[in-house]
C-alpha cells in the first residue's frame, strides 16, 4: 500500500508520529538541501499542515537522510525490533491487524529459540582438532557475538552490540558462512529476545515514523516505500517473493548447486524442501545469480548465457543484458524490484479479478496457499481489492505454486496455446478484457442476446459488476490510475462507489457505472443521492473530488437537465458509445493529447469532440 494512500487511511492522531519524525528530519537536513528547503518554504514551513501529496514528496526527497537516521535508531532498539521489523517487510505484512501480528511474532519467536537449542547442540559438541567444520564456525562466531555484546560491560556500560560492531559481525558471518537463521539464533543464545511486549514495541516502531497504527481498527500499516526502506537497511537485494520467483524457477541440479556451495544436505531432499532451506539461509541473490547456482569451475561467458536464459524465463522485458556478469544480475535484480507497476498493468482490474476467480475455481487449495506464503490473516476474506493492497500481483500469486501445479492449471483453463504457462495464463485474461470492451454498448444495454451472439457467456446477474469492471479496464487503458485502495477505503456496507481515479495525490474523479436494458437512463433522485454520499467520504479521507462522471447506455432528457442544474457536485455524463469512441480515438494515436479535464466539462459529455481533439 503507497504511503499516500496509508496517510489518506489513517487520522490526524494516527500519522501525527510519522509525520514529526519526518519534520524533525527534514528541519535538520534543510540547512543543506536547497531543494528540501525550497519545498518545505512551498508548504509556509508547516509539514504538519501539508496535503498527503506534500507529505509523499518530502518524504522522498529526505529518504536519504531518513534511512540513515532509521539505521541508526534500530540500532539502538534492540533485538526485538530487529525481529519485528524483519516481520513487518516481509511480503504480505504491511497492512494486519494488530493481533495477527502479535500471532506471527510468537511463531517466530519459538522457532528461533528451537532453533537456538539446536545451534547451541552443535557448538557444544565441538570439533575434532584440524577440523573447521560447522561446528568450529559456528562456535567462532558465536563467541565473537558474546564478545561484542559483553565488553561493554567491562567499561561499566549496559551490554549491547553496536552498529559498528554489527557490520564487523556480519562481516565475519559472510566469511564464515553462517546463514541468516544461524546468526538470529546465535544473538538470541547471546541476548535473548523478549518473548512478550509486541504492543509497547509497535509504539516505538512508530516513534521514528516505520508504521502507523489506526486505533479504530485495530491495523498495523507499513507503507510500500518503508518496506523497500526496511530492506535496504537489512541487506535485502529483492523482496523474498521475488527470490523465491528465482528459485522455482531453476532446475533441481542448480538448487542442489547452492545447497553444495553452503555444505548443507542435498541426498533425499525434496525440490520444495531445498527452496525453502535456501530461501531461509539469508544469501545475497547477487551471490546466488553469479556464483552459487552454476556448477564448479564454470567458464564465465556460461554464467552469462544461463543467466541470459533466466531472463526469459522469468518474462523480464530489459532493454539491455549487460556486458559483465555483475551488471546482467544488476539488471534482473532491478527489473524484479520494479515489476510490481509492470504486473498490475499487464491485466486491468477486472481481468485481474476474472484471473483470480477462474483460478481459485480451478484449484481451490490456492487461497491456502497464499495464506502460508505471504503469511496472510485467516479471518479475512481474501480478494483481489485485498492482494493488491498487499502489493501481490497476478505474477506472485502464479508463482506460488510449482511448475507441475501452473501446467495442471492451464490444462484445467483449457489454455491450449503454447510458450511459458504462466504467460499465456495471464494474457489469456488480458484478451478476454479486450473481447468485453469490443462490446462494451451490448454490455451496457444488458443485451443479453448480443453478447451471446459474441460467444460471450455471463449471467443477468453479473452483468452490473462486468460492466463496472469493463469500464475501469476502459479508463486504465486511457491512462488513467484506477485507485482500487482508496474506493476499498472509503466504501463501507451502505455506500459503494462504483470507480475513483486518482489524479494526484489529493485530487480524485467519482465514476459511476450504471446499466439499463430499456430506454434511457432516468433515475437521477436515486444517482444523486449516492453520488453526494461517496463525495462526502472521499472528502472526509482528505481528497478533493474534482469531477462526478456518470457513464451509462443513454440519458432521460430529465436526467441531463437535472445534472446540469445540480449546485451541489460536478457532474458529467457519458454515454457508453461515447466513452468506447474515446478509448478507440486514443488507441488510433501514436502521440495521444488526452487530458482529465476533457472529462470535467460538466452536463453531457460530446465524445465525437472529445475524440477529435485526441
Amino acid at each position: 500500500m503507497k504511503l499516500s494512500n496509508v496517510l489518506s487511511s489513517v487520522n490526524q492522531i494516527e500519522k501525527s508520529k510519522f509525520v514529526n519524525f519526518l519534520d524533525r528530519v527534514c528541519s535538520e537536513a534543510s540547512h543543506t538541501d536547497k531543494e528540501l528547503a525550497r519545498r518545505i518554504r512551498n508548504i509556509d514551513g508547516q509539514i504538519k499542515d501539508a496535503s498527503s501529496g506534500e507529505v509523499t514528496l518530502l518524504f522522498k526527497l529526505a529518504l536519504p537522510l531518513l534511512t540513515k537516521e532509521v539505521k541508526r535508531l534500530l540500532a539502538l532498539s534492540g533485538a526485538q525490533a530487529s525481529l519485528l521489523v524483519n516481520i513487518l517487510s516481509r511480503d504480505g505484512n504491511c497492512v494486519a491487524q494488530v493481533s495477527w501480528i502479535e500471532r506471527l511474532y510468537t511463531k517466530e519467536w519459538k522457532a528461533i529459540n528451537e532453533h537456538s537449542k539446536s545451534v547451541k547442540e552443535l557448538i557444544e559438541q565441538g570439533s575434532e582438532p584440524g577440523v573447521f567444520d560447522e561446528n568450529r564456525r559456528l562456535g567462532i562466531y558465536y563467541s565473537c557475538v558474546k564478545e561484542a555484546f559483553q565488553n561493554d560491560e567491562l567499561n561499566n556500560r549496559e551490554a549491547k552490540i553496536t552498529d559498528e560492531e554489527r557490520g564487523i559481525l556480519n562481516v565475519l558471518a559472510n566469511q564464515l558462512d553462517v546463514t541468516a537463521e544461524d546468526k538470529v539464533a546465535i544473538e538470541h543464545l547471546v541476548d535473548p529476545i523478549d518473548k512478550v511486549g509486541v504492543q509497547e514495541c509497535l509504539n516505538q516502531l512508530r516513534e521514528i515514523g516505520l508504521l502507523f497504527i489506526s486505533k479504530k481498527e485495530q491495523t498495523v500499516y507499513v507503507p510500500d516505500e518503508i518496506v523497500s526502506m526496511l530492506h535496504r537497511i537489512q541487506g535485502k537485494q529483492i523482496a523474498d517473493k521475488h527470490l523465491l520467483r528465482i528459485l522455482r524457477t531453476l532446475a533441481d541440479a542448480e538448487l542442489s548447486n547452492i545447497l553444495k556451495a553452503h555444505d548443507k544436505k542435498i541426498r533425499g531432499v525434496e525440490r520444495t524442501q531445498k527452496i525453502e532451506s535456501i530461501a531461509k539461509m539469508g544469501l545475497s541473490a547477487t551471490q546466488i545469480l553469479a556464483h552459487d547456482l552454476h556448477g564448479e569451475k564454470v567458464l564465465v561467458n556460461v554464467k552469462k548465457e544461463r543467466l541470459k536464459q533466466l531472463i526469459d524465463d522469468l518474462q523480464l522485458k530489459l532493454d539491455k543484458l549487460g556486458t559483465t556478469l555483475e551488471e546482467r544480475c544488476e539488471l534482473i535484480l532491478e527489473a524484479l524490484n520494479t515489476s510490481a507497476d509492470r504486473e498490475f498493468n499487464v491485466l486491468s482490474a477486472a481481468g485481474y479479478k476474472a484471473l483470480f476467480e477462474t483460478i481459485t475455481e480451478c484449484m481451490p487449495k490456492i487461497v491456502k496457499t497464499l495464506r502460508d506464503e505471504f503469511e496472510l490473516e485467516d479471518n479475512i476474506e481474501l480478494d483481489v481489492e485485498r492482494l493488491r493492497a498487499l502489493s501481490i500481483t497476478p505474477y506472485d500469486i502464479l508463482y506460488t505454486l510449482t511448475n507441475d501445479e501452473v501446467k495442471s492449471l492451464k490444462v484445467a483453463m483449457e489454455i491450449t496455446r503454447r510458450g511459458d504457462a504462466r504467460q499465456v495464463i495471464v494474457e489469456a485474461f488480458a484478451n478476454a478484457t479486450d473481447k468485453l470492451i469490443e462490446n462494451y454498448e451490448a454490455l451496457a444495454r444488458r443485451d443479453l442476446a448480443a453478447l451471446k451472439q459474441k460467444n460471450i457467456e455471463i449471467a443477468e446477474a453479473d452483468i452490473g459488476v462486468k460492466f463496472e469492471e469493463v469500464t475501469k479496464a476502459i479508463f486504465e487503458e486511457l491512462g488513467f490510475e484506477v485507485d482500487e485502495d482508496l474506493r476499498r477505503q472509503i466504501n463501507t456496507a451502505k455506500d459503494k462507489a462504483d470507480i475513483l481515479i486518482s489524479l494526484s495525490d489529493d485530487d480524485v474523479i467519482i465514476g459511476e457505472a450504471k446499466t439499463c436494458k430499456n430506454g434511457d437512463f432516468a433515475k437521477y433522485s436515486t444517482t444523486s443521492r449516492q453520488i453526494k454520499a461517496y463525495v462526502n467520504r472521499c472528502e472526509a479521507a482528505g481528497k478533493r473530488v474534482s469531477q462526478v462522471l456518470i457513464i451509462a447506455p443513454t440519458f432521460s432528457s430529465d436526467f441531463v437537465e437535472s445534472a446540469e442544474l445540480d449546485t451541489e457536485v460536478n457532474i458529467s455524463l457519458l454515454e457508453a458509445a461515447g466513452l468506447k469512441k474515446i478509448l478507440e480515438a486514443y488507441k488510433s494515436r501514436r502521440n495521444p493529447n488526452f487530458s482529465a479535464k476533457l472529462l470535467t466539462k460538466g452536463g453531457l459529455l460530446k465524445a465525437d469532440l472529445i475524440a477529435k481533439r485526441i
